[in-house]
């Protein structure tokens, strides 16, 4: 029995469909497959600062860097208070201290001196910042790219700092 064209490919069809259908959902498997692996190597810190951020300590866990800035930061500002407390209690009481020696007689202070003194200091902190700005700038740009870079352990810094701060 001879099959006629329309016949034959009636027959094809299905399984041309079936296969068409097949490699369609195949198509579209990787594209979605492509797509979420793009979506893990894009990091929401690369959207927002660029292709060149990312942590260098890219093998923790985002919560092991935040762990580990907000450990690091706390101890910082923990510190920071203890050091800041001692430094003003010693300039104050330096001060204090000076201050009842003028008025007892220990001490005299020249003021016009102090005034001149602290007027040439002045001129040479003025010629002195101009060459310090080229490297002032540089470490103000070393230290943004930094942060672009690491920004969940500064950000997780940052926080530990400011509790450090407050305890």
């Amino acid at each position: 029995m001879q099959m006629t064209p329309d016949v034959k490919a009636a027959e094809d069809r299905p399984v041309h469909s079936k296969m068409a259908n097949s490699k369609a959902e195949d198509e579209i498997y990787d594209k979605v497959v492509d797509l979420t692996e793009y979506a893990k190597r894009q990091r929401w810190w690369n959207r927002l600062f660029g292709k060149n951020s990312g942590p260098i300590a890219e093998k923790y866990s985002v919560a092991t860097q935040i762990a580990i800035g907000g450990v690091s930061g706390w101890c910082a500002g923990y510190l920071f208070q203890k050091v800041g407390k001692v430094a003003a209690t010693a300039v104050g009481g330096g001060l204090l201290l000076l201050q009842v020696a003028n008025n007892s007689g220990y001490i005299q202070v020249d003021w016009k001196r102090v005034e001149k003194d602290v007027n040439k200091a002045k001129k040479q902190l003025k010629k002195g910042t101009d060459q310090a700005v080229p490297e002032l700038n540089t470490f103000v740009e070393k230290s943004r790219e930094f942060v672009k870079k690491n920004i969940v352990v500064t950000s997780g810094f940052i926080g530990g700092f400011l509790l450090g701060l407050a305890s």
